[in-house]
């Protein structure tokens, strides 16, 4: 897996809104990015809207949220709106960038792993929490790293 200290992969995956996500585009900002094993699953959902109820905490130690998992655009798009999160999910539909972030499967290998990375404005890897049970913890503990970064 990647290590904390190396420099953040570039991608670009389709958003919900059908509009090309590039990393490098919120170079400036800090990136909470986050996989997710699949939309309106009982954890994922639980982490997106632990996720979107503290998401002005985020933008207000300047960084923004990014979920990634392998479900397409119209899955995102109706998880979105059912509930209403504010951050955008990419499609990784062939996991290209899952393999890019080398996120392990988790569960015998039987789904996806759930892997959040912290990025500073830099575009460096500051944070790598790895846990397919505890999905509210990621949100919890990224808040805690980005507090001890520079804004």
């Amino acid at each position: 897996m990647l290590q904390v200290g190396q420099p953040a992969p570039d991608f670009s995956l389709k958003t919900t809104t059908g509009t090309t996500f590039r990393l490098r585009d919120l170079r400036g900002r800090h990136v909470v990015l986050y996989f997710y094993p699949k939309d309106d699953t009982p954890g994922c959902t639980t982490q997106a809207c632990t996720f979107r109820d503290q998401y002005e905490d985020f933008k207000d130690l300047g960084a923004e949220v990014v979920g990634v998992s392998s479900d397409s655009e119209k899955s995102h798009q109706k998880f979105t709106a059912k509930h209403n999160l504010p951050f955008e999910l990419l499609a990784d539909e062939n996991g290209t960038v899952r393999k890019l972030y080398e996120v392990p499967r988790a569960m015998l290998g039987l789904l996806p792993g759930r892997v959040t990375f912290v990025i500073d404005k830099d575009g460096v890897i500051q944070y790598i929490f790895n846990s397919l049970t505890g999905a509210t913890d990621h949100v919890s503990k990224t808040k805690e790293v980005l507090r001890g970064l520079p804004a």
